[in-house]
């Protein structure tokens, strides 16, 4: 499926968490435990702040992809937390929707990213 950017978009996290199925992690604090102390809105839920295990990285995560034990967690499934940089008026194919964004392919670039629900129009 087809969207149009009506709204520019860029990330604010220059270091993406990039993770492994199969890779464990530090579970940190849920997104829903979060509003209210940052600029998240209750519209924000199902993602969990995870540390590799080296302590190289972090960054927000899809619940839907962790399986918790206790405070650790492994990652079911290849993830990157890349968003998607695009200006109004641009075109992009969705791959994938999940918890407010859109994992998307920009139309020109090829270059694939996250783009937040909130600023994409199904064309």
């Amino acid at each position: 499926m087809k969207y149009i950017v009506k709204q520019n978009h860029r990330t604010e996290f220059p270091n993406p968490i990039i993770l492994k199925q199969g890779e464990k992690v530090i579970i940190g604090q849920t997104s829903e435990e979060t509003i209210g102390e940052t600029q998240y809105d209750e519209n924000w839920t199902n993602w969990i702040f995870c540390t590799k295990l080296d302590k190289s990285n972090e960054g927000w995560v899809p619940k839907q992809i962790i399986e918790v034990e206790n405070d650790f967690g492994t990652i079911t499934e290849d993830y990157s937390a890349k968003e998607l940089d695009v200006d109004n008026g641009t075109i992009v194919e969705g791959i994938k929707e999940l918890n407010g964004w859109l994992l998307s392919r920009d139309e020109k670039t090829n270059e694939i990213g996250w783009i937040p629900l909130d600023k994409i129009s199904k064309i």
